[in-house]
């Protein structure tokens, strides 16, 4: 059988000696070089050289702001690559990287979570999911088995209508506490199930990451298996028992027995755990800069454009909308990569921004009196005001609009859209008093309460559907000195707000009744200060942002 010949189409060769299978290339000159020929290749001092394995060549990019450079370098705190000339001018004192190594350890990184997504995380969200139909299976036999011993206690009792009442309530509490049961049970497997596929579309984005060999889109990479290890949205439960009671005549008016609570509690972490650093354009380049006038860090870019990131609203797990002290609203993903940005009508600065249920962005102008929706790429005014300023601004449960507002002489309201149309304006109590003494940020509760930031007050004031008062918060009993920046709430009603004076956020329960608090100085922004924003999204994780725009998304429940 006739020997074959290689010929030079079936593999590489040192470009210098000629060397088969090179394990070297020179990014700048785009030579193949084989291990001995390195040396002699880099001795040309005439122009710069970049070595690389050959098996990754061709990764290091130009320059996007100096053409003549190549990105060797990586910025740490802006996630970007970088040239000499950027590292010198732009990024001073910031962390950087060689880009290879960066990449080569990102690779390793990508590989670590690829595995432990197919191996562990995965099978065991599956596992969850048909633990799930299990737990609503038992669930329904053991109400069942409920009912079943009251009816037998009420056998051995005498028919009389006190007794049927009492029966009928019983039922009736038995009955409740199994569909809120259920509904715990329900929601935990939603929750699991849209994190399944969050995880298996990320397992096929690593697959495809781990094949290219783009370093802009390697590098920006974040991982995401801290979160996914813990399965959403677990709750403990304490099963209500019947006790049966062995009763007289004289006491069957009285009671047939006792019936215990339904208790369905979700545990918090001792402290929260960050999930995930991000980056967007309020944090790059930014110099950190302290102004001894206000004794505060602010944020200024080299294009000389004060950057601060003042609202952010969750459109999904992975992507939130921005907006800062200029006209543009932006849309990034956990990456920090920009995918949309749109800029208001007005070229007005945006007092606050929503996402609607259906997607869309909603945001207020006070400076035209406007309330805005953006959709399909297009912007429209909703509302045109006249002698009211909208200020805060969210989306219901039944996709509906409440918008604060603030008019002459001191006024405050909230008002009600649907649509177009005006629905219900809060302003008073009962007694015709103001129930707000001025109002920035609102948020709906997920028990349909009215939470409020008044700042006048010192309190989150909240308010049932109705428009009815039911608290004001003023930071706990005992608590001084209490000054609210926002309002946000969870999947369990409770309500979280920053306090601007200690730098804390407040967890508090539905009810006004204080949880406890989370040391944003201390945990998140190790020096930085002044967090400006909290935001929760669908799977309760919460998002911190301080005066300079980092951004953090941590996990506090368990």
């Amino acid at each position: 059988m006739p020997r074959t010949h290689h010929t030079h189409l079936d593999f590489e060769q040192c470009q210098i000696c000629g060397t088969p299978f090179p394990s070297k290339h020179c990014d700048i000159c785009h030579i193949h070089l084989c291990e001995a020929c390195v040396g002699k290749h880099i001795s040309d001092k005439s122009k710069d050289h970049y070595i690389v394995p050959f098996q990754i060549r061709g990764i290091v990019r130009k320059c996007e702001s100096h053409s003549t450079e190549l990105c060797k370098r990586f910025c740490k705190k802006c996630n970007i690559p970088i040239c000499q000339r950027c590292l010198s001018f732009l990024h001073p004192k910031h962390k950087r990287k060689d880009i290879l190594k960066c990449f080569e350890r990102k690779k390793r990184v990508m590989q670590k979570d690829l595995q432990e997504l197919e191996n562990s995380i995965f099978p065991r969200y599956q596992e969850a999911s048909a633990s799930t139909k299990v737990q609503k299976v038992n669930a329904k036999k053991y109400y069942q088995n409920l009912k079943t011993d009251l009816n037998k206690q009420v056998e051995s009792l005498p028919v009389q209508t006190e007794v049927n009442t009492i029966i009928q309530q019983t039922q009736s509490k038995i009955d409740n506490m199994e569909i809120q049961h259920l509904a715990a049970i329900e929601k935990q497997g939603v929750a699991i199930n849209q994190s399944a596929a969050e995880i298996k579309q990320i397992v096929s984005d690593l697959k495809r990451l781990l094949g290219t060999s783009d370093v802009c889109l390697v590098l920006k990479y974040k991982s995401r298996n801290e979160e996914f290890r813990r399965l959403p949205d677990q709750f403990r439960v304490v099963l209500p028992t019947f006790t049966h009671q062995v009763i007289n005549k004289e006491q069957i008016n009285q009671c047939i027995g006792s019936l215990s609570e339904l208790a369905i509690t979700y545990p918090l972490l001792d402290e929260p755990r960050i999930l995930t650093d991000i980056h967007t354009y309020y944090v790059m380049y930014a110099i950190d800069f302290f102004c001894k006038e206000t004794s505060r860090y602010v944020g200024f870019g080299h294009d000389g454009k004060y950057r601060i990131l003042r609202r952010l609203s969750c459109l999904s797990n992975n992507e939130f909308w921005t907006s800062g002290v200029d006209d543009t609203m932006r849309l990034y993903n956990l990456q920090g990569e920009l995918l949309k940005s749109v800029e208001t009508k007005s070229g007005n600065i945006p007092f606050d921004i929503a996402v609607t249920k259906s997607g869309d962005l909603v945001y207020t102008d006070r400076n035209d009196m406007s309330i805005n929706l953006v959709s399909n790429n297009r912007t429209e005014a909703l509302v045109k005001l006249k002698r009211w300023n909208p200020l805060g601004v969210c989306s219901t449960s039944s996709g509906d609009l409440l918008v604060i507002m603030k008019g002459d002489k001191r006024q405050t309201k909230i008002v009600r859209y649907s649509g177009y149309a005006k629905k219900q304006i809060i302003q008073r109590d009962e007694k015709g008093q103001p129930l707000f003494r001025s109002g920035s940020f609102i948020c709906e509760n997920r028990n349909l309460d009215i939470c409020v930031v008044d700042r006048a007050a010192d309190a989150i004031v909240v308010v049932n559907s109705t428009g009815k008062l039911r608290f004001h918060y003023r930071g706990g009993a005992g608590y001084r000195d209490f000054f609210p920046k926002c309002v946000t709430t969870d999947s369990h009603s409770n309500i979280l707000t920053v306090d601007a004076n200690r730098e804390i956020i407040h967890l508090v329960d539905q009810d006004g009744h204080f949880l406890r608090y989370f040391d944003v100085h201390k945990l998140f922004f190790k020096g930085f200060i002044f967090p400006y924003v909290v935001c929760v999204d669908f799977r309760d994780n919460l998002f911190v942002t301080n005066d300079l725009g980092e951004i953090k998304k941590m996990q506090y429940y368990k």
